[in-house]
Order: C-alpha cells, then structure tokens, then sequence
C-alpha cells in the first residue's frame, strides 16, 4: 500500500479493524458449531441433563434430534446434506 493510499484510507481503518475481528469469530463459532467433539460433548450434557432431571423428556428428545442431524450433517458433508 502507498503512501497516499495509506493516508486516504486512514479514516476507515478501525472499521476494517472490526471486520477482521467479525471475520475471525465467525471462523471459530463456524469450526465449533461443526467439530464432532463439541456435538459429542453437548450430547453427554444433554444426556446428564435428563438424568439430573433438569429437563424434561420431550426436550431432550428433540435437542437429542437436532445434535444428531448436526452431527450427521458433519459425517455425510456439506454436498449430500443439501440433497434431502
């Protein structure tokens, strides 16, 4: 980058600031939220959680459904999931 180009852009550099920030969280929010061993993890905390009976068994069975879809998602890849 110039000189004069360095000093034009000047004005607008914390908003690029923010937008490598933003950029990195939502790389690491997108690896977390597709990482087997975080589904995995919720899993065993929902299954703690009904046997603690912190909830009851009709939302276990439906967060139990969309962590294994989730999971499944993560197994088959992107390109078969957007098949159904």
């Amino acid at each position: 980058m110039g000189l004069i180009t360095g000093l034009l852009t000047l004005p607008i550099a914390p908003v690029r600031g923010v937008v490598w920030v933003a950029e990195k969280l939502n790389d690491a929010a997108e690896r977390e939220l597709h990482d087997p061993a975080v589904l995995r993890t919720q899993l065993a905390v929902l299954n703690q959680e009904l046997e603690f009976g912190d909830i009851g068994l009709e939302e276990f069975e439906r967060e139990e459904e969309r962590l294994l879809d989730r999971l499944h998602a993560v197994r088959v890849g992107p390109a078969q999931s957007d098949r159904r």
